[in-house]
């Protein structure tokens, strides 16, 4: 019962605050995170793993969603080639920007090579989130950022593989090891291709069958949560998979019908989205806006501005213009997913400090607030041009 009236109250505080900013002119999103943090603040749960499950799943489901109803396959496919060099180049300048953050403080070089793997990643989740509240997700930019996002994410996952592999085995990982971490990454995709192009049709062809009472819904949810399972059983996050699900039934008309998206997204915006962004609010510890000195200012400064100047470079290199470029790398910025799961395995090792740790918390905190302002800001800011010169 006490497990339950927690997340009463969460939820409650959730909604509330996320209305509050919304009709304040700023992402709901912000009350989300706040809701979690006044929680915290208020009550100091002691255990927070149930928290933590949901967190999980919220984010599981934003993704599938996302993927479910807001993109095609054929679209991701388009977006696929192009999104290559922006993705490259927003990754080097941030991967660089880390390693010459720890080199300028003296660590060593595992150590700096954790801080670059952890600037590396964008957050999906964030993205998505404000990409969806402010009707862009299908735009040119916005298709681009949530590829791009995700190639983030599988390149931020084989990137840490191979790191951990550096600190656990005191050596620079063999040839055959980096390509079993590809062969995974490869298998994965692989499966999820022949489950969307053989298996799912079939299997929604007898669904559509069955007379149980919300079958149909029933498999949807399945197979998001199948999907994010497969994904982390090879070495990714389970967003993607929940993400690369959510695609492939999209292009199926058998499992895409109006009244089961509806009923996916309700439990998706209604429940389990809030849930998820309340727990990075409640995950951010009270002493880590105290230990905040020169170094997490420049932990902050460095890994904004590098995806920002990253990705706006790449972009204009794939001709973009100044202003899509700018939302792109604005796009880029949030922090929230693969980054914590990178800084959680460094401090477990022993190999990053608490203030190392403590910084990129701080770091992942003040960017899922500033970047989802910045990129509603940048894209009301492009309409009103358009509009004035028309």
């Amino acid at each position: 019962m006490e497990t339950l009236l927690q997340i009463l109250v969460i939820l409650f505080l959730a909604r509330i605050l996320s209305e509050v900013c919304e009709r304040s002119g700023l992402p709901g999103i912000i009350g989300e995170i706040g809701a979690g943090f006044l929680f915290a603040f208020a009550f100091r749960p002691d255990d927070i793993e149930t928290f933590a499950f949901f967190g999980e799943l919220g984010a599981i489901f934003l993704l599938f969603t996302a993927g479910y109803k807001e993109v095609h396959l054929k679209d991701l496919k388009a977006a696929s080639t192009s999104a290559l060099i922006p993705t490259l180049s927003q990754i080097l300048v941030a991967f660089g920007f880390g390693f010459m953050l720890g080199k300028m403080f003296g660590f060593g070089f595992t150590e700096s090579l954790f801080m670059a793997v952890a600037f590396s990643p964008t957050s999906i989740s964030v993205v998505v989130k404000t990409l969806i509240d402010t009707d862009y997700l299908s735009s040119k930019p916005g298709s681009m950022m949530l590829t791009s996002a995700i190639f983030d994410d599988i390149i931020g996952i084989f990137l840490l593989s191979i790191v951990v592999s550096i600190a656990t085995l005191n050596e620079f990982p063999s040839c055959i090891h980096i390509l079993g971490i590809l062969g995974q990454i490869l298998a994965f995709i692989l499966i999820m291709g022949f489950m969307g192009w053989k298996v799912y049709p079939r299997l929604f062809e007898h669904i559509q069958k069955m007379h149980t009472k919300e079958s149909l819904f029933s498999f949807v949810i399945l197979i998001a949560l199948f999907s994010a399972y497969l994904s982390e059983r090879f070495g990714l996050h389970a967003v993607i998979g929940a993400f690369f699900g959510g695609v492939l039934l999209s292009d199926l008309p058998l499992a895409k019908i109006e009244a089961v998206q509806k009923k996916v997204s309700g439990i998706a915006y209604g429940f389990f989205t809030p849930l998820f962004f309340a727990f990075i609010g409640l995950s951010v510890e009270t002493e880590v806006l105290y230990t905040a000195g020169t170094f997490a200012v420049l932990v902050i400064v460095l890994a904004l501005s590098g995806k920002l100047i990253g990705g706006f470079i790449g972009t204009k290199l794939v001709g973009f213009s100044s202003m899509d470029s700018l939302i792109f790398g604005i796009g880029m910025m949030p922090r929230a997913g693969v980054e914590l799961v990178v800084i959680a395995i460094g401090k477990k090792l022993g190999i990053i400090s608490n203030e190392v740790f403590s910084s990129i918390v701080l770091m992942v905190v003040i960017s899922i607030i500033i970047s989802p302002i910045l990129l509603e800001m940048s894209i009301r800011y492009k309409e009103r041009g358009l509009t004035v010169s028309e």
